[in-house]
């Protein structure tokens, strides 16, 4: 980096700073949590402040342009990852307590998917192997809604097996 810029840009971050409250206010409404407000606003002097030719003049537009584009990131984002949660397949970093316990509870159903009907079989398991339920109905040659329902029901069944199991597990703990 030249001399010049960097000189120029050191010059920009008194200008950048005085936006700085303006623009936690503007994230704070937007975002959940306190640290992606912080983040966020510090990302957005960041990328203000390497801007190829800033113009001072239109810096306050600028910075709640690349604020409130952060801010739809970090939405999508966020609405990415509890779609993948919700259909199991999303990647997150476990410990290895939490690795162990996920490949003892997907065996465990594994194993109670066996007592479901047929067609409660066949759709949960299209699902789990990635397929949306429009997709599991067609290669399975049923409609739509059938497809739903079975996936409803089985899902129902598996939640209800697991809570009794879970309430045996209790009382027995309770007891011990």
């Amino acid at each position: 980096m030249s001399l010049d810029r960097q000189n120029a840009q050191n010059d920009l971050w008194p200008a950048l700073l005085d936006h700085r409250e303006r623009l936690r206010r503007l994230v704070r409404g937007r975002l959940s949590h306190p640290e992606e407000v912080d983040d966020c606003v510090q990302e957005v002097l960041i990328r203000a402040a390497t801007f190829a030719d800033l113009d001072e003049a239109r810096l306050g537009k600028l910075l709640t342009s690349i604020a409130l584009r952060l801010c739809v990131d970090s939405y999508r984002s966020r609405a990415r990852q509890w779609r993948l949660v919700n259909r199991g397949v999303a990647e997150h970093t476990t410990g290895p307590e939490e690795a162990v316990c996920e490949q003892a509870m997907g065996s465990w159903l594994l194993e109670r998917v066996g007592e479901l009907s047929q067609r409660e079989q066949d759709v949960i398991m299209a699902r789990a192997h990635g397929m949306s339920t429009a997709q599991a109905a067609a290669s399975l040659g049923i409609s739509h809604k059938s497809a739903e329902s079975a996936y409803t029901r089985a899902r129902a069944r598996l939640r209800a097996h697991h809570d009794r199991e879970m309430a045996v597990a209790d009382q027995a703990a309770d007891a011990a």
